[in-house]
């Protein structure tokens, strides 16, 4: 099924975005079984509130940080907390059959999301790519030269 020597990562967009959704809709399953303010009435519902979820994070989640910048640096990274509840929140109130109760409800849920998707990427993370290599963004050694620019 896999390339060889892919060491199982998935390569196609389509198939991590598929990845991503699937993560995405374990974590918001987990948090409408362990908090008890979240509620989710169907298998549609769910997906609605993947997709939702997941256009959000592309789209307001860069403007949410990029204006709250001064208080996620101040509070150490805790402040895109609050951003991921308040996207959670903006979810519960616009998909009919997906409940979130409540502030502290959407921060446990956004909790429990995010831990879900650190653990899964853990374990299906993609292989490192060798340092310099093609789409790494890193660059090769610079040669040493006689000329000092200035």
């Amino acid at each position: 099924m896999w390339p060889a020597g892919d060491s199982g990562a998935v390569n196609h967009p389509f198939l991590q975005l598929l990845v991503r959704w699937s993560v995405l809709a374990l974590g918001v399953t987990l948090a409408t079984k362990l908090i008890m303010g979240i509620h989710c009435d169907d298998v549609g519902t769910l997906a609605a509130v993947v997709v939702l979820l997941s256009l959000f994070n592309a789209v307001l989640k860069p403007l949410l940080v990029l204006f709250t910048l001064p208080f996620i640096l101040l509070s150490l990274g805790f402040g895109m907390l609050f951003i991921n509840a308040f996207l959670f929140m903006l979810v519960g109130e616009m998909v009919k059959g997906f409940r979130v109760d409540g502030f502290w409800s959407a921060l446990g849920g956004a909790l429990i999301v995010s831990v879900t998707n650190v653990v899964i990427s853990m374990v299906i993370g993609r292989r490192p790519r060798p340092p310099g290599g093609p789409g790494t963004g890193a660059r090769p050694p610079a040669k040493r030269d006689d000329v000092i620019d200035i």
